[in-house]
């Protein structure tokens, strides 16, 4: 069994590292035959879009409708990115591999926008499953992501705040 304090330490080792190699990156260097970072679809995925798709979950299970209506926003700003970052992988156009996410994601807009908790408890599943969907079509069948049980952002609180 993973231990929730484990999860943390790999999700913050994970995006210090992604953040602290773009930052390298950006910055004028004197090895001027050194290549400029080229984050890959693994990458991303691990540092950006899984966990936007963990606060997704856990918010949604505070029904903390603010809030969700920023991450989703995100999600979707994370899916451009990714699609610029890496425009094509394995010969098919990274826009339409990301397709099967754009209904749930449209879905979850419906939900947060209508504060269901029914319907974007639903929506929410369909994009989880849609994620997975996704990685086995690529041939990833192995990462099967699931709906967070625990939070793995300690500084966060994810009940919703009064106005």
């Amino acid at each position: 069994m993973i231990r929730p304090f484990a999860v943390r330490i790999v999700l913050v080792s994970t995006v210090s590292l992604a953040l602290a190699c773009a930052a390298g990156a950006q910055s004028p260097s004197s090895d001027a035959g050194r290549q400029p970072l080229r984050l890959g679809l693994g990458d991303l995925m691990t540092a950006f879009m899984q966990p936007r798709h963990a606060k997704l979950g856990i918010a949604g299970q505070a029904r903390n409708w603010d809030y969700l209506t920023y991450e989703r926003h995100e999600f979707e700003e994370t899916l451009t990115l990714i699609e610029r970052t890496v425009p094509r992988y394995r010969g098919t156009a990274m826009a339409d591999l990301l397709l099967i996410l754009r209904e749930p994601v449209a879905a979850l807009g419906a939900a947060i926008n209508a504060r269901d908790g029914a319907a974007y408890d639903a929506a929410y599943a369909r994009l989880t499953d849609a994620c997975n969907a996704c990685h086995v079509a690529t041939d990833h069948r192995m990462i099967v992501i699931q709906t967070p049980k625990v939070s793995t952002f300690p500084n966060q609180n994810f009940a919703a705040q009064p106005r």
